[in-house]
């Protein structure tokens, strides 16, 4: 699935960009019964509604002419929010000094499986954080990291 999300993401880039928003990110995915292909937008003023259905129809034919997803699917649209799932280093480089939650797989070496902290510092293998301590994690162990927003 994560070559479907390249390809649209490709695909969807420079015409998302062109009429006003960043492409932040493709997901494409399986619920239940239902295929899922999520395009997040953004931009510095926010996302509300009628930007989603302006990129939905702007993008809607060229997802089918390109013909990538031959499932029957959902597209949505809409913005990754306050609290941002961090899936790409770009994303993990834009939070750095940001308080971030991780999730992880499996417990890790102090019996603990997620952690709340500062975004220090990650590199390929490993993404740091700061607590009370600086703690560095096996990026292969995390299932999810995201912004926290102090309400």
């Amino acid at each position: 699935m994560a070559k479907i999300e390249e390809k649209v993401e490709e695909l969807l880039r420079d015409k998302i960009e062109n009429i006003g928003y960043d492409l932040y990110d493709v997901e494409y995915a399986k619920e239940g019964p239902n295929y899922y292909l999520r395009i997040y937008i953004d931009n510095e003023n926010g996302i509300d509604l009628n930007d989603c259905e302006k990129v939905s129809n702007e993008i809607n034919e060229l997802l089918d002419q390109a013909d990538y997803i031959k499932e029957q699917y959902f597209l949505e649209v809409s913005s990754p929010g306050i609290e941002r799932i961090l899936r790409k280093d770009k994303h993990l480089a834009k939070n750095l000094g940001k308080k971030v939650e991780v999730k992880l797989f499996k417990k890790d070496s102090k019996g603990k499986k997620e952690y709340m902290g500062t975004l220090e510092a990650f590199n390929d293998d490993t993404i740091t954080i700061k607590t009370d301590e600086e703690i560095e994690l096996e990026r292969k162990n995390v299932a999810q990291i995201k912004t926290v927003y102090d309400w």
